[in-house]
C-alpha cells in the first residue's frame, strides 16, 4: 500500500487487535499526510461552517440574511476542511492538473461529516456544474467527484451560463456578479448542493435561488473546504 499523496509505502503493524481490519479497505493516506488535512472541529458558524469561538452566525451569514433577493435561499452549508497551504497544494493538483484519484484522500472525512450533520435529511445531490469549456479543460467536475462519495440520488439540475473564473475575482466582484446558473430540470424535493469550496457563498446562494425559484422546497450545501 502506498500513500495517495506522498507515495510512501505504508506497512501496517499486524496485531491481534487489528488483524481483522487488515483485510478491510486500506487507508488512502499515511499518518503524516492525514494529519496535514485541516479538519474543521469545534465551534463553527451554524450557517456556513466557518470556524468560530462561538456558535453564532458570522458577519458573512448576517449579510446574506439581509440580502434583498437571496436571504434565506440557502438553509445551511456544511464543510469538512479549512483552507491551508497544504490544502491549496492538494486542490491545485486535483483540480488543475487532473489527478482525479485524489478525491479518495477525503473519502472517510466526507462520509463521516455528512453522516454527522446531514444524514437525517432526505436529500437529492446537485453538484455545482462547470462550464462546458472548463469541464473539457479539467476532464472532470470536482463537485461530481465529491457527490459520488455520498450515497445519495443525484441529478444535474443546473447548467452554467457564465464562464468567468471565480478564483480570479475579488470578494466584491463575486458578490456583484450576475447569476451564472439556469435550471435544466426541476427538483421538487430538498436538495444538497455539492461544491469543492465555500468562499463568499455567492455561487451556492445563486444556485439555491434558481432551484427554489423553480419549486425546490429547501436547499442545503455541502462543501469540501470553508475558506
Amino acid at each position: 500500500m502506498y500513500c495517495l499523496w506522498c507515495h510512501e509505502e505504508m506497512i501496517p503493524e499486524i496485531t491481534w487487535g487489528n488483524v481483522f481490519r487488515f483485510f478491510a479497505e486500506p487507508p488512502p493516506l499515511c499518518a503524516d499526510c492525514q494529519e496535514k488535512l485541516p479538519l474543521i472541529e469545534g465551534s463553527v458558524c451554524p450557517g456556513c461552517s466557518r470556524p468560530s469561538e462561538k456558535e453564532n452566525l458570522c458577519p458573512d451569514c448576517l449579510k446574506w440574511r439581509s440580502h434583498p433577493n437571496l436571504s434565506g435561499v440557502l438553509k445551511r452549508n456544511v464543510s469538512v476542511y479549512s483552507y491551508s497551504p497544504f490544502m491549496k497544494e492538494v486542490m491545485a493538483k486535483w483540480k488543475y492538473r487532473g489527478d482525479y484519484e485524489l478525491v479518495h484522500m477525503f473519502k472517510n472525512s466526507i462520509q463521516k461529516r455528512y453522516k454527522e450533520k446531514l444524514q437525517k435529511q432526505e436529500l437529492t445531490a446537485v453538484p455545482i456544474p462547470l462550464s462546458e469549456a472548463r469541464q473539457k479543460e479539467r476532464g472532470f467536475n470536482q463537485a461530481e467527484a465529491i457527490a459520488g462519495l455520498l450515497n445519495l440520488p443525484q441529478t444535474p439540475a443546473l447548467t452554467r451560463i457564465k464562464n468567468e473564473k471565480q478564483a480570479k475575482k475579488s470578494r466584491a466582484e463575486r458578490l456583484k456578479s450576475p447569476n451564472p446558473f439556469q435550471i435544466s430540470q426541476t427538483v421538487q424535493s430538498p436538495v444538497l448542493l455539492i461544491d469543492d469550496l465555500y468562499t463568499t457563498g455567492a455561487t451556492l446562494h445563486w444556485a439555491a435561488f434558481i432551484l427554489k425559484s423553480n419549486g425546490t422546497p429547501e436547499v442545503y450545501s455541502f462543501t469540501l473546504i470553508r475558506s
